[in-house]
């Protein structure tokens, strides 16, 4: 009997992964979906046009950067539900408006008027009743002090080079952002607790839970 099986999770569900640069979101969508038999959807970054100049210059190129990156999560939260779901998605189209839209605004390096823009075309698009939203989102939380030292042990050169002030802001919106966030169940996964790099069992317990809190919250709708 395989995970999935064993712990009742849905074989159409879609599982979303969320959480600030250095958390591991990438090793955890690898490791779910191995674990469940379930596809990956990950973030395009090698292909972004803007991710570089983005890093360079974040007034001049902000607002490109969200616009590009709603477009792609768009159409790939599209397709995961065409498929008929079983995905498990690197980081969510929520955290875009949420976290980082929002920072350039109130810092200054998105005007005004490309906020209003960027925010009305996201709540057109997602915030709808037609938007599939996603079964669960986990979200990997952990101290800023672990998530900077796995920056500086794992992170892209234009990630270590990016100041620690800023990764320390970023650790705050983020966990402002998931206090609030209600549009869909969301399951707290603590990044000390588990070591999937050197310990490909440890994806058992998680999955477990996952199986569980997916139960529960199936339950309280009924």
């Amino acid at each position: 009997m395989n995970l999935r099986t064993k712990y009742g999770i849905p074989s159409n569900a879609v599982i979303t992964i969320a959480g600030t640069v250095g958390v591991g979101k990438s090793t955890m969508t690898n490791g779910l979906a191995n674990a469940l038999g379930f596809r990956t959807s990950f973030e395009k970054v090698d292909t972004n046009p803007y991710l570089d100049k983005f890093y360079q210059d974040f007034k001049s190129w902000s607002f490109h950067l969200q616009i590009y990156f709603l477009a792609e999560r768009f159409k790939e939260q599209k397709k995961i539900f065409e498929y008929g779901g079983g995905f498990i998605q690197d980081r969510s189209i929520y955290e875009d408006t949420g976290i980082f839209a929002r920072m350039h605004y109130e810092k200054g390096t998105m005007s005004p008027t490309d906020y209003d823009t960027y925010t009305s075309l996201f709540e057109a698009m997602v915030m709808t009743p037609y938007f599939p939203h996603p079964d669960l989102l986990i979200y990997l939380e952990g101290s800023i002090d672990n998530v900077v030292e796995r920056i500086r042990e794992r992170g892209r050169p234009m990630e270590q080079q990016t100041p620690i002030a800023y990764w320390e802001e970023m650790h705050e919106r983020y966990e402002n952002w998931i206090n609030s966030f209600n549009a869909c169940p969301v399951l707290r996964l603590d990044i000390s607790e588990y070591d999937l790099v050197n310990d490909e069992n440890s994806i058992e317990p998680i999955v477990e839970r996952i199986g569980y809190f997916i139960e529960q919250t199936r339950m309280l709708k009924s």
